[in-house]
Order: structure tokens, then sequence, then C-alpha cells
């Protein structure tokens, strides 16, 4: 197994086709030797979260929708928020330093002013023991560095071109794929 990829981002490269994850951005939230979890930050579904879940809505980032985390249990809701209070808590599984999934079966006034931000998810990502390590090795996914606002970015349609055009020093050759067309016979 490669070393944990919690925190990090898998951007999908041209090659993979998948309708569920071409031109995807997705934070790994979990990864293990059992398998990964992750959420795809760039599928916003466009139906309110006010409609299912108000009482979200004053905590929910722009744009205020629920967004596609991926193709595993479409029917479980899943939150990311962005954390003021940097301190662990049991509503919280962090993430990275400032990103975490909040246990959902807390109200946001539960959690006080701890939560600056959060986006809703309609389902996940998941692969099984050592499935990730071979999509990796086989060229579907770059692995970079994520950014607190890559998971509540207000512009999600344009974050996976966002993530490549940013990237400098080792990984600084994948910045060319941003300007790769959604089809290469439009070249």
């Amino acid at each position: 197994m490669i070393g944990s990829l919690v925190g990090r981002l898998l951007v999908a490269t041209p090659l993979l086709e998948d309708p569920n994850f071409a031109r995807s951005v997705v934070l790994v939230c979990s990864h293990s030797e059992e398998g990964a979890l992750g959420l795809v930050l760039n599928r916003p579904l466009g139906e309110p979260t006010a409609l299912h879940l108000p009482e979200w809505t004053s905590r929910s980032a722009e744009p205020a929708v629920f967004f596609a985390g991926g193709p595993v249990q479409r029917h479980v809701v899943m939150g990311l928020g962005r954390d003021r209070s940097m301190v662990d808590a049991g509503w919280w599984t962090r993430v990275t330093d400032e990103v975490g999934l909040i246990d959902l079966r807390f109200a946001p006034n539960d959690l006080g002013d701890a939560i600056a931000s959060a986006r809703l998810f309609v389902g996940y990502t998941g692969w099984g023991a050592s499935q990730l390590e071979g999509e990796i090795a086989g060229e579907a996914w770059f692995v970079v560095n994520s950014r607190t606002g890559d998971a509540f970015a207000e512009h999600p349609e344009t974050l996976w071109s966002d993530v490549l055009r940013r990237q400098r020093g080792r990984t600084r050759e994948l910045a060319v794929f941003a300007n790769y067309p959604e089809d290469p016979r439009w070249n």
C-alpha cells in the first residue's frame, strides 16, 4: 500500500472515461489497507439544500446545493465542514487541518459556531483493498495536495482545470492537462 492519501485530491486523468469520474476531483476522506472513501467535489446537483435540510442552509457554502459525492449509496447524505475551532469533537472526523466530515445527526445549532461553512453530498466514492492503488498505478488519477478552499469552491465546474493549472514543483507537468479538451477530436 502507498502512504495514506487522506486529505489529498484525486484528479481524474483524461484516461478515466467512467462517466461517474470523468474530470472529477475527489477529496480522500479515509484511506487504509481495507480501502478508501472520498467525495467528488465538483459535481453540483442543483438541488438546493434548503429543500431537504433547511437547517444547514445558513452554513452551506455557495452554491448552496447538494453535490454528487459519488456513485456509492446515493441515498446517504454526507457533510464536509470548515472548522473554526480546530478542536476534535465527537461530531467531527478530521480530513485536513481545516476540513472534516460532519456527523449530520447533529444539528448545526448543536455545533455552535465551530463550523464556518459546510457542503452536503449525496453518495460517496469507495474503493476496496488495493483498488485505488491499482487505479493510480494504471494512471486513472493524478494525486495532488488539496487546499481548504477546494472542498468549498464557489465555482466547482472549473475545479478540475483550476487544480491542475496551479500545480508547481514536481507536479508542474500536470498543469498542461488543465487545457485538455473534453473530446480530444476538438483539438
